[in-house]
């Protein structure tokens, strides 16, 4: 018997990439690991796309002993799951014992409620931060990276981040060589580049407030390439630079150079993953002068480069390498 012993931990509404990547990940590592599932009760638990998975145990009868890894996946149903005592009181008493304690996604609000988190930094989904850093101030939320380590308690970001936070620990368990194997057999990148800002454009600011700060967004999204320093944006809000810097910065989180440079990156990443245009030319378009500027942008913001962004996430009608079979 291996004393690798997996157990996932899953409730109604959860994602199920969250359970079937990770665990996938373990079992392509060979009899190393044995993968369990565990739920409020035993039997079939209904994800939130509708997908049906027979849990073994419930937490009545499985006792929190003798767990190697604690995996608490995420999903749509995390916040009812935490309202559940006997669940979090049982992740609580597994993670005691446990040698590691790992979470998917939303996940890290179950391990939060579980009181394992006070302190240390953590990742989920970067649409889940706000909320995260709100209800659990006792927690260094940093949702740019695709998967932390402190200590014994890992955690990842949304959905397939799990297979990669899953090869990081059976790289930490079996080496770099049996990871990479398994990375290989699944198609999978052993350490993908970059962090979550490279994979959503997101809803990231708040919405302006007031009519001056809601002109000068305009004007920057009407056409990111344009002047947009201070003194240009205090002309299309009616304000004064001063004024404009201390408004802008209160309304929408951040301040309006900041701003400029996100909204000039989305733009840069669209136009890459969607047409042919040389990299030279998106860079001047869109406001960064040169392809350099562009290139140390993305290093800065994303962790990649833009060519490898444009390799990596343009949409093709096929693939470059795809073989007709005829």
């Amino acid at each position: 018997m291996t004393d690798r012993r997996i157990v996932f931990v899953v409730f109604d509404g959860f994602q199920p990439l969250d359970l079937t990547g990770p665990h996938e990940v373990f079992r392509s590592a060979g009899d190393d690991y044995a993968c369990e599932v565990v739920a409020p009760r035993a039997g079939p638990v209904r994800s939130g796309s509708g997908l049906l998975v027979h849990a073994e145990h419930g937490v009545a009868d499985l006792g929190p002993a003798g767990i190697d890894t604690l995996v608490v996946v995420g999903g749509r149903g995390v916040d009812r799951a935490r309202q559940d005592e006997a669940l979090v009181s049982w992740i609580a008493a597994a993670a005691a014992g446990a040698r590691r304690v790992a979470s998917v996604c939303s996940g890290v609000f179950l391990l939060a409620a579980a009181g394992l988190l006070d302190g240390r930094r953590v990742t989920t989904h970067w649409a889940r931060e706000e909320q995260l850093v709100r209800e659990h101030p006792e927690v260094r939320v940093d949702c740019e990276p695709i998967f932390v380590r402190d200590g014994r308690v890992w955690t990842s970001a949304g959905v397939t981040a799990g297979m990669d936070l899953a090869l990081a620990l059976v790289e930490d368990d079996l080496g770099r060589d049996v990871a990479h194997a398994v990375a290989r057999q699944l198609v999978l990148f052993l350490r993908r580049q970059g962090g979550q800002s490279q994979f959503s454009v997101a809803l990231w600011s708040r919405q302006p407030a007031t009519d001056p700060v809601r002109a000068a967004v305009a004007a920057i999204h009407a056409d990111p390439g344009a002047r947009h320093d201070i003194a240009a944006l205090s002309a299309h809000a009616g304000l004064s630079p001063r004024h404009l810097q201390r408004r802008f910065t209160a309304e929408l989180g951040v301040p309006p150079a900041a701003y400029v440079e996100r909204v000039r990156v989305e733009a840069a990443q669209l136009a890459l993953t969607e047409g042919d245009e040389p990299v030279e030319a998106i860079a001047r378009r869109y406001g960064f002068a040169t392809a350099e500027t562009l290139r140390r942008t993305f290093h800065r913001r994303l962790g990649i480069a833009p060519s490898d962004y444009r390799a990596r996430f343009r949409s093709t009608a096929e693939p470059a390498d795809a073989h007709h079979v005829t």
